[in-house]
């Protein structure tokens, strides 16, 4: 979300650019560095590491800002889509979605 304003200059000027969001829905990072602290993971913990409610629509998020994308949610997707994302024009984002 930091970065979402660089969908817009990309599209504004027109770039060559892939852009992949590995989309986890969660902080999962978080919860290896809360168990290295030797706590346990429970409901405060899973609701602060959580990045949905709502989740966040990339695909929608990026044509809003003009430029073209879809979802893939298989390494065979994503490579296939990656693929043809590089052999295009402008730029272009795959959301690859990880469960």
């Amino acid at each position: 979300m930091y970065s979402l304003q660089a969908l817009w200059t990309q599209a504004r000027e027109r770039l060559d650019v892939v852009s992949v969001v590995f989309a986890n829905r969660v902080y999962k990072i978080l919860f290896g560095e809360l168990r290295a602290t030797g706590a346990r993971a429970r409901a405060a913990s899973d609701t602060l590491f959580d990045l949905g409610r709502p989740d966040l629509h990339w695909v929608d998020l990026a044509k809003g800002m003009g430029v073209e994308a879809v979802s893939v949610d298989s390494l065979e997707g994503f490579a296939d889509t990656f693929r043809a994302a590089c052999g295009r024009r402008g730029p272009f984002l795959i959301e690859f979605r990880i469960f």
